[in-house]
């Protein structure tokens, strides 16, 4: 592992961005809660919130940096039949 013991604290900022292609009706049932299990996007927001702050854990060879802001944003855009999302993690 790369020694960063004298490397200077700076502010970082990381985004990502992606999309989730599905059937309409799947999409219809997300934007309209109809999931048995609750909701879809707010259960998606946790985990990535989660997975952003376990990063260190979950790739090789990664130092854990004190995060101070995660975010994950959807936008469900029917004329795709797609969920946009957006995170955004800053230490």
């Amino acid at each position: 592992m790369v020694d960063v013991g004298s490397k200077a604290v700076t502010e970082r900022t990381a985004v990502a961005a992606g999309s989730v292609v599905m059937r309409p009706e799947t999409l219809r049932l997300i934007r309209e809660g109809g999931f048995e299990k609750g909701d879809v996007l707010g259960v998606a927001r946790t985990a990535g919130i989660m997975a952003a702050k376990r990063t260190h854990e979950l790739i090789p060879l990664c130092h854990p940096i004190p995060l101070t802001h995660v975010s994950v944003e959807f936008d469900a855009d029917g004329a795709d039949d797609r969920v946009n999302i957006a995170a955004t993690a800053r230490a």
